[in-house]
């Protein structure tokens, strides 16, 4: 591959095949498998969420589909090309150009504003929106030249978001996006995910130790010991309004 031909331009369909995914971590003498043969398709638009305990292997198939490790074995197709085996340069071109990321913690620059903290990633990106425009998809038109310091966890996560969905990105990858908020403020976060799936058909994977989070989700996978050990289909996402705590 290389920066003329990749990646493929946006289209419907499968985003991510996933076939015998297998990751094992070299810990001295001991070998510790974080994936057993993952097998998945994950389609353009989709709004999915990974639930499960510690240690069920979600972080680690969320870092491999977002291309921030690599598969021991199996294979990774994105939208036609092969990711598994991908030297460094390819995967920092997949990184930057086809996939956003949303952590747990926020990870903003405290000296730079909000608006300065999503431009960080606009001016690097190939077609990317305004920090403007971005900052105005998940409610912040009005906070968007404030500091992280003067702005609550919520905000700060929605300019994580903002930051994450600016360069157009055909994946958003969310890692606990909610996992250091309370009720009230996790479900404005999951609101801005919500309309960001919704409004820009961007493939959306959470994951999650809630169950209750899965009822927003077109499909719920199920993580244990490494492996998928349930699907389910939701006929009716919920909106994230009127999820259940």
């Amino acid at each position: 591959m290389n920066a003329a031909t990749y990646p493929p331009p946006i289209s419907r369909g499968v985003v991510f095949q996933a076939r015998g995914v297998r990751k094992v971590y070299h810990t001295g003498e001991l070998d510790v498998v974080a994936l057993h043969g993952v097998n998945i398709d994950l389609n353009a638009g989709e709004l999915v969420c990974l639930l499960g305990a510690s240690g069920s292997g979600k972080s680690t198939l969320l870092n491999i589909l977002g291309g921030l490790d690599v598969p021991t074995s199996g294979e990774l197709i994105y939208k036609g090309w092969p990711l598994d085996g991908s030297d460094e340069n390819t995967l920092t071109l997949f990184r930057r150009n086809c996939v956003g990321f949303v952590f747990q913690f926020y990870n903003l620059i405290p000296s730079l504003t909000a608006r300065e903290n999503v431009a960080l990633i606009t001016s690097i990106s190939r077609d990317p929106m305004t920090p403007e425009e971005a900052l105005e998809m998940v409610g912040l038109g009005a906070r968007m030249d404030h500091f992280p310091s003067e702005l609550s966890g919520g905000e700060q996560q929605r300019v994580a978001i903002a930051r994450a969905i600016a360069k157009r990105p055909e994946v958003l990858l969310c890692d606990e996006p909610t996992g250091a908020l309370d009720v009230t403020t996790g479900i404005t976060v999951l609101e801005a995910v919500e309309r960001i799936n919704r409004e820009l058909g961007t493939l959306t994977v959470i994951i999650t130790h809630n169950a209750v989070m899965a009822e927003m989700a077109d499909r719920v996978l199920y993580l244990s010991d490494g492996k998928i050990v349930n699907t389910r289909h939701n006929e009716i996402r919920l909106p994230a309004s009127q999820l259940k705590w």
